[in-house]
């Protein structure tokens, strides 16, 4: 379904589905005052966009966090029609979604703990990372359960001091250790359970590329590219760059890279450029229908606190989405908004189920559209504003919306 239709999907736990809502009126978005509209067809582009800086290296999209708040399953489609060649997500219960969609596209999960069944993984052909010697033991076991080997990425730690194995001159601890971690992945494909396809690690400074440590974690992962392939593993990729390091630091591309929030057009680096200094437009708009506006005498305090007094005779608009919604506290009194073509800050603080705007003489009826941000084509607010003004960083603004914003879908195929 091209531009002409449009899907809407409540997130999970999001009230009834929406084939069990009414249809009378404006249809099933009559029922939320808000919506976060998601251009697939942007993130298509955007990952051609960022293909096409990585010359012949392969794309991962990090799809992970209902693909950073945008829909896990139709960001996951439009990023494979962009010419992504796998996907990335953090918990095993977002790949088994995926497959359960009927994606077939290589997938990765990463975020594994003891205990995890990894049985349904392993029969849908997921890709389960190991950090440590218990998880190829568990994938060994699952594999034997399937009858049907297991396959993994090794990951390796070069410096965030995150999950993965340390990559060090000399065994400090087996649990932990890269050499023992290869050793054991290279004995596991040997028997035929485990067949291990690539190893990865990932930047701790990718936002700052002059950092020492980029190109230090550079050189770490060579030397576990190196340990990994003298233990005898076949190894088909190598991949540590995430959206900064795609964007900023070439010597980092090695056989695939493996964006997330670029995919979805926001700069990881915006003291360093714009999503359009790199070819990419943001993907979602989040919108809200007024619930009230009246007008209110000087000196009315606005909100909890009373933090905000009215200057004078003025309007103010309630917008019905607060932080139990997504729409962060911190960004009380700052965060921005567009009504009307025109920008106004939050007044006072925000709640949690709506923020007060105050308009000053602009005509503003309940039902008005309210723009919490977009791509800045038409001045409104982006999510960098939002993350500007909350003192945070895009990846949370967009990943704060939770089940009382309905995700609406255009352009792509659905």
């Amino acid at each position: 379904m091209g531009e002409a239709g449009v899907g809407v999907v409540p997130p999970a736990g999001a009230l009834p589905p929406t084939s069990a809502l009414p249809t009378t009126g404006a249809g099933p978005l009559a029922l939320w005052p808000a919506r976060a509209t998601i251009d697939l067809d942007a993130i298509s582009n955007n990952v051609r966009a960022l293909r096409e800086r990585v010359g012949g290296a392969e794309l991962m999209a990090v799809v992970k966090a209902d693909a950073y708040g945008h829909g896990l399953v139709p960001s996951a489609r439009a990023a494979l029609a962009g010419g992504a060649c796998a996907l990335g997500v953090a918990q095993p219960s977002e790949a088994l979604a995926l497959r359960a969609a009927g994606v077939d596209a290589p997938v990765l999960t990463w975020l594994v703990a003891p205990g995890t069944d990894l049985v349904p993984l392993v029969e849908a052909g997921v890709e389960v990372a190991a950090s440590a010697p218990w998880a190829l033991e568990a994938l060994a076991d699952a594999a034997v359960a399937t009858g049907r080997p297991a396959v993994t990425q090794l990951k390796v730690d070069t410096g965030l001091g995150r999950n993965g194995a340390f990559c060090l001159p000399v065994s400090t601890d087996p649990r932990t250790d890269w050499s023992d971690l290869v050793d054991l992945a290279a004995r596991l494909e040997s028997d035929g359970a485990v067949r291990t396809r690539g190893v990865f690690t990932h930047f701790a400074y990718a936002d700052a590329p002059t950092h020492a440590t980029v190109q230090g974690q550079q050189d770490v992962f060579a030397d576990a590219v190196r340990l990994a392939e003298k233990a005898g593993l076949d190894l088909e990729v190598r991949h540590m760059s995430n959206s900064a390091a795609t964007l900023t630091s070439r010597s980092a591309t090695w056989d695939m890279v493996r964006p997330g929030l670029a995919v979805f057009g926001l700069s990881p680096v915006p003291d360093l450029g714009a999503s359009a200094d790199y070819g990419l437009r943001p993907a979602m708009r989040v919108t809200a229908r007024a619930a009230l506006a009246k007008r209110v005498p000087a000196g009315q305090g606005i909100s909890y606190g009373h933090t905000y007094l009215t200057p004078g005779a003025t309007t103010v608009v309630d917008v019905p989405l607060g932080y139990a919604d997504g729409v962060p506290r911190h960004a009380s009194g700052a965060g921005p908004v567009q009504i009307h073509g025109r920008r106004f800050t939050v007044a006072g603080r925000v709640c949690m189920d709506q923020f007060l705007v105050d308009v000053g003489d602009l005509h503003v009826e309940a039902g008005d559209e309210v723009v919490l941000f977009g791509a800045g084509d038409d001045g409104e607010p982006t999510a960098q504003d939002w993350a500007d003004a909350a003192g945070t960083i895009s990846y949370e603004i967009v990943t704060r919306f939770g089940p009382r914003v309905p995700r609406v879908y255009v352009g792509g195929q659905r």
